[in-house]
């Protein structure tokens, strides 16, 4: 097929990929979920003109699928639908499909055209627009890391690392930085490189990470965040593609293994002003005041924004120090124990590097927190404190919440946060988080019929 030239209109799309037969219509939800539907060749120009039906209740389903009815948009309203109309620049080519397809971002929007409360894409719109009133531009880039995962569990029933496709061993160690991890894996990585450059999907670096199976890819820096949202979602999809093309799984779980590194989404963020100059930049210092009030918010905001950087029972399991993941609201200049870093470059790239959130996350979310507290720091000229020198897990200060509970908790207290993502979207989103953590409390694990059957 050929490649994708994204400003054409659908007809224009059908014409230079005649042998396409069906689109895929893809909405993510607020777990980041992908859901949606999918229309044969001759129903892409209505859903241009028209959109598509989906029901609300899309925005209300727990990380099973299940509706949430205590979040209202379900049976109690009648489950009525919305109208999803399509996104700018993503009519793409899905190059793994054994049948010729394409796939299509949507967004939802209620009957009178405005954007639907409860989609994520729109809370993070919201917040960009106050950026826009500032006469300041975010530059972002997303890095996700995952595992690639034997389809077949070990004796114990758990996830272990596939057999090398090199040499056919199981990987029980691995070297950080790795080529040789690269080089086994040549063929996956290959792929994604091939999917991700025919969808227009800046990926840049592929990284061996810190356990055996472990991968991370790098989307580069974009000047609209909702596109590299939209990108990060779709990263995922070509990774999980690529990976059942080669016989494996790709997991972006928070913590699949108890002793081995958790998954991680870092996100880098700067800002440009109309001249396109980088206000965290100065020509005399190693950064700006307004990098510091940047800072001063993330780490203000960042307790009540656990619940969008780490979403999921699962995603506290990764909260270990020795894991190097920041357990405390802390910054530092090219210091990866820290939760809020300055990576080390050229004045021109002085950028912050969030470092807290799991690659289980909502990209949309984890990026409205991130830039909402940037926006209230800024706006309110937030002192930072003290940077961390040395190793930042040693300081006892008081940390972030590292239950679910606990953070649900600080959200629903918080002020500041849900005014930037709306009142309604934070209630929406606690009634599904705290259903879903109610859900998993009452299940019984092997772990305590093993300890208490017996004992007690």
């Amino acid at each position: 097929m050929t490649s994708i030239n994204h400003h054409f209109e659908p007809a224009d799309f059908l014409t230079e990929n005649p042998t396409i037969e069906a689109i895929d219509l893809l909405i993510p939800d607020i777990n980041g979920v992908i859901r949606g539907k999918r229309i044969e060749r001759d129903g892409l120009s209505k859903a241009y003109v028209n959109g598509i039906n989906m029901p609300a209740s899309i925005f209300s389903l727990d990380i099973t699928g299940s509706t949430v009815e205590s979040c209202g948009l379900g049976l109690e309203i009648g489950e009525p639908d919305r109208t999803c109309r399509p996104q700018p620049n993503t009519l793409t080519t899905t190059p793994w499909q054994r049948r010729p397809m394409a796939q299509l971002l949507m967004s939802m929007y209620e009957e009178d055209g405005s954007p639907f409360f409860g989609d994520p894409r729109h809370v993070l719109a919201g917040i960009l627009a106050r950026f826009q009133e500032m006469k300041l531009t975010p530059v972002v880039a997303v890095e996700l890391e995952f595992y690639l995962v034997d389809r077949e569990r070990n004796p114990q029933g758990q996830p272990q690392p596939p057999l090398s496709p090199k040499n056919g061993k199981r990987e029980h160690h691995t070297q950080v930085y790795s080529i040789d991890n690269l080089d086994d894996y040549a063929d996956f990585l290959r792929d994604i490189a091939r999917f991700t450059a025919e969808q227009n999907i800046p990926a840049d670096t592929a990284i061996a990470e810190n356990a055996p199976g472990q991968f991370e890819i790098n989307l580069q820096h974009q000047d609209d965040p909702l596109a590299a949202c939209d990108n990060a979602i779709l990263l995922k999809r070509v990774i999980k593609a690529a990976a059942e093309r080669h016989g494996m799984e790709a997991s972006f779980m928070a913590k699949p293994y108890e002793e081995e590194a958790g998954n991680g989404m870092h996100i880098h963020v700067s800002l440009l002003d109309q001249q396109g100059n980088n206000v965290f930049a100065d020509a005399e210092q190693p950064y700006s005041r307004t990098l510091q009030h940047a800072i001063g918010g993330l780490l203000e905001l960042m307790p009540a924004s656990m619940p969008l950087l780490c979403p999921n029972v699962n995603s506290y399991r990764r909260l270990q120090p020795g894991h190097y993941v920041p357990t405390a609201p802390t910054w530092g200049i090219d210091n990866r124990t820290v939760a809020v870093r300055i990576p080390a470059g050229p004045k021109t790239a002085t950028r912050i590097e969030h470092r807290v959130a799991g690659a289980d996350a909502n990209p949309y979310l984890v990026m409205s927190a991130i830039l909402a507290a940037i926006h209230h720091g800024i706006s309110n000229q937030c002192d930072p404190g003290e940077r961390a020198e040395g190793n930042a897990f040693a300081n006892r200060q008081a940390g972030l919440p590292t239950r679910m509970a606990e953070a649900l908790a600080l959200l629903r207290q918080d002020q500041l946060l849900s005014n930037y993502l709306t009142p309604a979207f934070v209630e929406l989103y606690l009634a599904c988080k705290e259903d879903e953590l109610a859900q998993f409390e009452r299940h019984v694990s092997p772990l305590e019929t093993q300890w208490y059957l017996s004992a007690l």
